[in-house]
């Protein structure tokens, strides 16, 4: 439920407005040199301050408090906490009773029989995503791949040199928009992913929509390959490496690593916490009513979300590496 992984195994705790988030890294082999700089530059990347981002600026400095010991892995596990700072939980006491459009708020309350932690969407946060961010950080020093993430759409906006306009509209209008963040990651090896149920198609689509507000997960070409025919959407092999003349299929055959660039695309829904005023039920009143939201959002949190899905993949990469290298000896 709060774990993820088999030999690479991330388990995420804390709420929103709790004293702390963090992680719990285990399965990371002794003497692996833990940069404490690239989690720190991963978080940065991760924080608020461009255009559409929300006003709420947390510090987001990490404790280490136990598996690591002279810069390296001890090979026990690996705690990282993040404080939480910067909060106002006053912002949503009238959210208890008149759920969000679109949030978990409803669906919560009904699960947890009203005892969840409703401030700032508590576990259902994307202030998760910090923890998450720094368990990927930790990935990426046990797998040698290289990896880059961008943001190709916002809303109906595909020239992102003309996003900072764009956002700056949506926001004035008190509303909230969408985007589409691409990740692709080099170097490989041909064997990650171990049909029948932990194909490596299969554990990114499970890892995608774990994260806070993705609703669509594309592998290689994805839904556009609709208008191919086989033809044309078939890679051919161009060498006995693996080398194919086209990446259609995204660096993944039969749920396997083929050696090619994996490339994921990533949809992230128009953020439920919108300024403009909507409709929705209210437990107090057993009513459709009128709705402020208030509070400190995004209005377009794909827009800092790259590193987030960037080491999500990170950490189903170096679980599925670790596997792969167990089944080699």
């Amino acid at each position: 439920m709060n774990s993820y992984g088999t030999l690479f195994k991330v388990t995420l705790y804390g709420e929103s407005h709790q004293e702390a988030i963090g992680a719990i890294v285990d399965g990371v082999p002794a003497g692996i040199k833990i940069d404490d700089e690239l989690i720190t530059s991963d978080l940065m990347k991760r924080q608020p301050g461009a255009v559409g981002t929300t006003p709420r600026k947390e510090k987001d400095e990490f404790k280490i408090l136990s598996g690591v010991f002279n810069g390296f892995s001890t090979g026990s596990p690996i705690h990282i906490m993040i404080e939480n700072q910067n909060i106002q939980s006053k912002d949503y006491e009238h959210l208890k009773n008149q759920p969000r459009p679109g949030h978990a708020d409803f669906v919560a309350g009904v699960k947890y029989n009203g005892f969840q932690d409703y401030r700032g969407g508590g576990r259902f946060s994307g202030r998760l995503t910090a923890a998450l961010t720094a368990a990927g950080s930790i990935a990426k020093m046990i797998i040698p791949f290289q990896f880059e993430n961008k943001l190709v759409q916002v809303g109906a906006l595909k020239d992102m040199e003309w996003l900072d306009q764009y956002l700056s509209e949506v926001s004035k209008a008190g509303d909230s928009v969408g985007g589409i963040i691409e990740v692709k990651v080099s170097g490989i090896p041909v064997g990650l992913g171990e049909p029948f149920f932990n194909k490596l198609d299969s554990e990114i689509g499970k890892m995608m929509f774990s994260i806070p507000a993705v609703k669509g997960v594309e592998i290689g070409k994805g839904f556009a390959g609709i208008e191919m025919m086989g033809s044309k959407f078939n890679d051919e092999i161009l060498d006995a490496r693996g080398k194919t003349k086209t990446n259609h299929s995204g660096g993944v055959s039969g749920g396997i690593s083929n050696g090619n660039d994996l490339i994921v695309k990533v949809f992230i829904k128009p953020t439920s916490s919108i300024q403009k005023e909507q409709e929705t039920y209210n437990y107090t009143t057993n009513s459709v009513e009128k709705l402020e939201i208030g509070g400190r959002h995004d209005v377009c949190i794909a827009r800092r979300a790259g590193i987030v899905v960037e080491n999500a993949l990170a950490i189903v990469l170096a679980d599925l590496y670790l596997i792969n290298k167990a089944y080699q000896k």
